[in-house]
């Protein structure tokens, strides 16, 4: 039997990382430059996207099942043109190339549903195995015109432990089902023989079969709406708009955002602290960013992302495999982090990210066998570690270019959650998503408890106590968490469990060593940190990766998530933003004394700032600190680097 390597060898085409027949088209624009389009059409056609985008995602919400997808809204939809391009911009999302490089245009039909959620044969869409993706085609007077896409973090499908994410994982086996491509309905009728397949692999498989019905439904859905856009309109119209649509993102981005970045190359790195594997150590990220004025769309500027010098492929699960279609995911992933250039928040939050920001970016992989370039059956399920970690590393290195405008670190996306017996005896698996601090930045303070995934949420206390054997005792803000700077970031959560039957606790998080750096003179935030027995007889803190921790009934479950880093000197900031941190229960009168030179008295609801004993504080405090590198990592990377050093060279401008 021949490989597909030897298929794609006998095609005539270069195989791609996977192996796989790279023979489909994409990329290209629907109709010639220039093309005169009716700027009235467009906004329609832009509308009707963004609407149907999120009638799929309220649709999904509303008639999954799983915890994840219907509480925590992990999930997200997009929709792509036939050349495959991500028209809408509101979120990321997984992308149509490995669908139809292996079911071509021509053999859909209405009524068809792909899946897949193979990490390897996904080209780059899709980073772990719990992300499931559902595509359905759009027709037109009997061709393909779009698609209509959703994918989502689903609870379990199979693999060594619940929650299909263990932590000491060393090949995808472990992780779960991979599925490649497949058809999971055919022309209106599901595929019942693979669904049955997906669900006996899962622990939780009445969610699981209830999620990608709400997510199939809910595409087809989709797919209607549009194809009604398309009959109003005509095919032509529509498809001069979505090149519209595209080539304006080019051009906002090159003109607002590319331009704020001066011509030259910036150098920087971060990493991540430990695998589930070996012990912790430094596995590096780097980023060598060029910014030309020349060799991008219309020969205007081009950012070229190098990854030379990341680290080799880890043992365990916190690889991602990002180079596939010249990183296509990867950026419109790291993307977002541009709109920090924007002159304006206001403006920033109306840019979004779809496929024309593709020409604008070149992206260099090292050669395979690294974190990002990971030769099958290398595992993935942790690779927030790094695809998180890459978004911190591109505003670093982006910050030395522009003095610093840009936001310091965050870390806003781990899974913690408990499994056992509830009780009435069935077996039960509670996972979530708690958000983190964002960075602070040049104008403003960072934000607290945010999600990285738009709409994305904590589950609601009344939920979880009425579904699961455990009380939460306190849900709140991780008081000194945000790291001090000028401008504070952003605090983490505090939630405390108790727990009413014995159970599991799981942890998939990084950063609970190295920090959420600061910029510019700002401090590290806090780290994450989980401890069992809350002031009881059996207090402990537990590593960030765990998959069965044990915890009895009564014990309380502290969980506290990473505060951002902090964003210039922590004692230029001002006395009355202390006096209100204070009052806030923000800051402790203990942390402004140690963070911003700031001595308070008194309680909550009446703080006295000693002006005169803080200027003299300040005044002692700038004397002795020294010289001060741009990015301050927090004393957990002393601990990590070989040197002991709290900087490396990277890190001074």
């Amino acid at each position: 039997m021949s490989s597909a390597a030897d298929l794609a060898a006998i095609d005539g085409n270069p195989p791609n990382p996977a192996g796989l027949p790279t023979a489909y088209e994409h990329g290209n624009r629907l109709t010639p430059a220039g093309t005169s389009v009716d700027p009235i059409l467009v906004e329609i056609v832009q509308g009707t996207l963004a609407s149907v985008e999120m009638e799929v995602e309220t649709a999904i919400g509303r008639t999954s099942r799983s915890p994840m997808i219907r509480d925590a809204h992990d999930f997200r939809a997009g929709i792509h043109d036939r050349q495959l391009r991500k028209l809408t911009g509101r979120s990321y999302s997984a992308l149509v190339h490995p669908v139809v490089r292996d079911f071509p245009l021509a053999d859909m039909r209405p009524g068809d549903v792909f899946f897949h959620n193979d990490v390897y044969e996904s080209e780059g869409g899709i980073g772990h195995l719990p992300d499931l993706c559902i595509t359905v085609p759009v027709f037109h007077e009997g061709e393909v015109v779009a698609f209509v896409q959703a994918f989502g973090h689903h609870d379990d499908i199979g693999g060594a432990c619940p929650g299909s994410m263990p932590s000491g994982a060393t090949s995808v086996f472990e992780e779960g089902l991979s599925v490649p491509p497949i058809k999971l309905w055919d022309a209106g009728v599901p595929n019942t023989a693979a669904l049955r397949i997906m669900t006996r692999n899962s622990r939780m498989p009445e969610s699981l079969a209830a999620d990608l019905d709400a997510e199939s439904s809910a595409c087809l859905m989709g797919a209607r709406r549009l194809a009604e856009l398309f009959a109003r309109y005509g095919r032509a119209s529509v498809e001069t708009a979505f090149d519209a649509i595209l080539d304006h993102t080019t051009e906002t981005y090159r003109r607002e955002i590319l331009s704020k970045i001066p011509a030259g190359t910036y150098v920087w790195e971060d990493y991540a602290e430990h695998d589930g594997v070996e012990a912790p150590r430094l596995h590096t990220q780097r980023i060598t960013l060029t910014k030309t004025e020349t060799g991008g769309p219309g020969d205007g500027p081009r950012l070229i992302i190098d990854f030379t010098g990341t680290a080799p492929q880890a043992k365990g699960p916190i690889n991602h495999c990002g180079d596939y279609v010249g990183g296509n995911f990867l950026k419109k992933w790291l993307a977002p982090i541009l709109r920090n250039l924007a002159d304006t928040p206001e403006r920033m939050a109306e840019l979004d990210v779809n496929e024309g920001i593709v020409p604008l970016i070149e992206m260099r992989f090292p050669p395979k066998g690294t974190l990002l370039t990971p030769i099958y059956p290398a595992p993935t399920n942790a690779r927030t570690f790094v695809i998180l970690r890459l978004l911190g590393v591109l505003a670093g290195v982006v910050a030395k270019a522009v003095d610093g405008r840009m936001p310091a670190d965050q870390e806003t996306i781990r899974y913690t959650g408990v499994y056992g017996k509830d009780l009435d005896g069935n077996d039960y698996l509670m996972r979530e998503v708690l958000g983190g601090g964002s960075g602070g930045r040049y104008y403003a303070d960072g934000e607290d408890t945010i999600h990285v995934v738009p709409d994305s949420r904590n589950l609601p206390t009344e939920f979880t106590e009425s579904r699961f054997p455990f009380i939460v005792e306190r849900l709140g803000l991780a008081v000194d968490s945000g790291g001090a700077g000028r401008y504070r970031g952003g605090l983490g959560y505090e939630k405390h469990i108790r727990m009413l039957k014995d159970a599991h606790f799981m942890s998939i998080a990084d950063r609970s060593i190295l920090a959420c750096w600061g910029l510019k003179g700002g401090q590290a935030g806090r780290p994450f940190e989980v401890t069992i027995d809350l002031g009881g007889p059996h207090e402990r803190i537990i590593d960030a990766l765990a998959d069965a921790e044990p915890v009895t009934a009564g014990q309380i479950i502290r969980i506290r998530t990473t505060g951002g880093g902090g964003w210039g000197d922590p004692l230029e900031r001002p006395y009355d933003d202390v006096e209100r941190d204070l009052r806030w229960g923000k800051v402790s009168i203990e942390g402004a004394r140690a963070s911003y030179g700031v001595l308070a008295s008194g309680n909550q609801h009446e703080i006295v700032i000693d002006t005169a004993g803080s200027d003299a504080l300040r005044a002692q405090l700038r004397a002795d600190r020294g010289p001060q590198p741009f990015f301050d990592r927090g004393p957990g990377y002393a601990q990590l680097c070989s040197t002991g050093d709290r900087a490396n060279a990277l890190d001074w401008l």
